[in-house]
């Protein structure tokens, strides 16, 4: 027998022994949350008819499902597992765990831009409300008006999101004094705690509970009809399937194609009779416009290059593409600092929100066995292991130049540790890009340029935030929380760390570190997960969120957002499911209403 087909042999044995361990653990889990409704792609017939069929059970397509479920019989497919049972999705402590894991079951997919930003998309049930730091804020009055939507029905969904998972968070000593910084520093008024998005200085709501506990996208199913909704995990849509019916000049959607971890592919169908039954795309920023391109929807010339048969030559699909760009700066404390996400946000008048973190007691490396409870030292989110390296440009963020900064940091003095990140983050952007496919393999992650800082004023807004954090760190109510010059500190950090290299941007900044802001905004840009774009409404989809040039087709996701709404979009992501959810169901009810009225 030769070697390459004993290779072969224990790579299927091995693909088995995954999936049926998929399998069961996502019974047994899904199980004891009560969501009878969830099972494994595995077990999922390979023929089966919906009203609605969404591909993706992310923030927006939970919500989704749950509400089209009161009166539909709904599929949702996801292509992740279940987040429930693992602490690097539930614990604050360990979040950034789950960005750090680049395994193949990971719930954070790691992804690296053209532009060589490190940067993750989700992979799990709850979609990017597993992943992120939890802050919860809605999006501005101005941009609802501007998206057009129906104020009352927003403020109802986003209230209906609200009762489900957020929380007001317990603010500690680091986060009090930079609320206090961000006001002396001039961004004013105090707004206290409010969801609202409004100019001055805030607390916001938190899907973290006061245990520390994760709530997230994926608890909207408890609300769901169990006998009118189906959720398959594991599992990856590989394309839409679409015909011309007679007399219409335009393709119709009637189903996709999807497969297991096996390579099984099973076939979903919209039920025939149901002129409103609908495939619909949750998939996310890069997922949607990467399925609807795989689908033959998108620009001809790029589809033809991977022998794609074109549907409907739409050239903006994966067009206008955008992450919002993200600069931050440890400050060192002369004092131990409690962990907190973010909890306060600065809204400046002049387009950058400002917001915190403390604390180095996240769980990267993972806790110890053996002999009492390690605690680990990192910077959590900010550390290389997740892929946020800011000292070097981001071309030279090269997996070594992670291992290297890694390797530093586990090196470090725990002294080297105290202290906080103060990151800003600006309004928008006007910087966009795109997003092309590398390959048909839907398991793949696309080409994404976001072209961070191409327009100036981008610039300009991120340099107006390092200047108010500057301010802030130099405030007299943030004082206790610094050193009080960059000789002082680098005296403690050299005792602490012993080497002059250091894994973090500082502030104070080095007296040698004369680059003019506009140079550090570009060269220690990184992410901060809130990247949008692809769909535009106006340009891939119309106003209620139709695919144009298609029948039978949506796409409900931050694909469809042209700007990023709010400090963190997850609150509109989530409420702009609910509120689609509803309205999708008041067209259902109002086109039968009309045919029992003809009859």
């Amino acid at each position: 027998m030769s070697a390459g087909y004993m290779r072969s042999a224990a790579l299927v044995l091995a693909t088995v022994l995954v999936s049926f361990c998929l399998s069961v653990t996502a019974s047994q889990d899904a199980q004891r949350y009560k969501f009878r409704f969830v099972r494994h792609a595995r077990d999922a017939p390979l023929v089966s008819y919906y009203n609605y069929i969404i591909v993706g059970g992310g923030t927006a397509g939970c919500p989704l499902a749950a509400t089209l479920s009161e009166h539909s019989r709904v599929l949702l497919l996801e292509r992740g597992g279940l987040p429930y049972g693992n602490r690097n999705v539930s614990s604050e402590y360990h979040f950034a765990d789950a960005l750090a894991d680049t395994s193949p079951l990971s719930p954070a997919q790691r992804f690296v831009s053209e532009d060589g930003v490190v940067n993750a998309r989700a992979r799990v049930l709850g979609g990017g409300s597993c992943l992120n730091a939890g802050f919860y804020t809605r999006a501005s009055n101005a941009y609802v008006r501007a998206s057009g939507w129906d104020t009352r029905l927003v403020n109802a969904s986003y209230r209906w999101v609200e009762r489900a998972l957020v929380f007001r968070p317990g603010v500690p000593q680091w986060q009090c004094a930079l609320r206090e910084g961000l006001l002396e520093a001039g961004i004013t008024p105090d707004n206290g705690y409010t969801l609202d998005h409004v100019p001055g200085t805030k607390i916001g709501g938190t899907i973290f509970d006061r245990r520390g506990r994760r709530h997230t996208a994926a608890d909207f199913l408890r609300k769901a009809h169990p006998r009118r909704l189906a959720v398959f995990l594991h599992a990856t849509v590989s394309r839409i399937l679409f015909r011309r019916s007679e007399g219409s000049a335009k393709p119709a959607a009637y189903g996709v194609v999807f497969t297991d971890p096996l390579g099984v592919q099973h076939h979903v169908y919209l039920r025939r009779g149901g002129a409103k039954n609908e495939v619909i795309l949750a998939a996310g920023t890069l997922g949607s416009p990467q399925l609807l391109m795989l689908s033959g929807i998108g620009p001809r010339a790029h589809l033809e290059k991977h022998g794609i048969h074109t549907i409907h030559d739409q050239p903006v699909v994966g067009q206008g593409v955008a992450d919002n760009p993200m600069n931050s700066v440890f400050v060192p404390s002369p004092i131990p600092v409690a962990l907190s996400l973010v909890q306060v946000v600065g809204v400046t008048r002049f387009g950058s929100f400002i917001e915190g973190v403390s604390g180095s007691q996240f769980g990267i490396p993972l806790h110890e066995r053996g002999a009492g409870r390690h605690t680990a030292r990192n910077f959590g989110m900010f550390s290389p292991m997740t892929g946020q390296l800011g000292t070097v440009p981001p071309k030279e963020r090269t997996p070594e130049a992670m291992r290297r900064a890694a390797e530093v940091m586990r090196r470090l003095d725990r002294r080297a540790f105290r202290g906080g990140f103060i990151l800003e983050k600006i309004l928008g952007p006007l910087s966009t890009g795109h997003i092309e496919l590398r390959s048909t393999d839907a398991h793949a992650n696309p080409a994404v340029t976001f072209n961070y800082f191409r327009d100036p004023r981008d610039v300009e807004r991120c340099v107006g935030g390092i200047e108010a954090i500057e301010r802030v760190v130099r405030s007299r109510t943030f004082s206790r929380f610094t050193y009080a010059n960059h000789t002082a500190m680098e005296a403690v950090f050299r005792r602490a760390a012993g080497m002059a290299y250091f894994p973090v941007n500082l502030l104070p900044r080095h007296p040698r570190d004369t680059r003019p802001l506009q140079q550090y905004c570009r060269e220690t840009v990184m992410t901060i997960w809130h990247y949008h774009g692809g769909c535009h409404v106006g340009g891939v989809v119309d106003e209620d969120y139709r695919v144009i040039g298609v029948q039978g087709l949506r796409v409900i996701d931050s694909s469809t957002f042209k700007y990023s709404p709010g400090t963190n979009p997850q609150a509109t992501v989530m409420m702009l499911g609910r509120y689609m959810g509803l309205r999708i169901l008041k067209e259902r009810w109002i086109r039968k209403q009309g045919t029992d009225d003809k009859h």
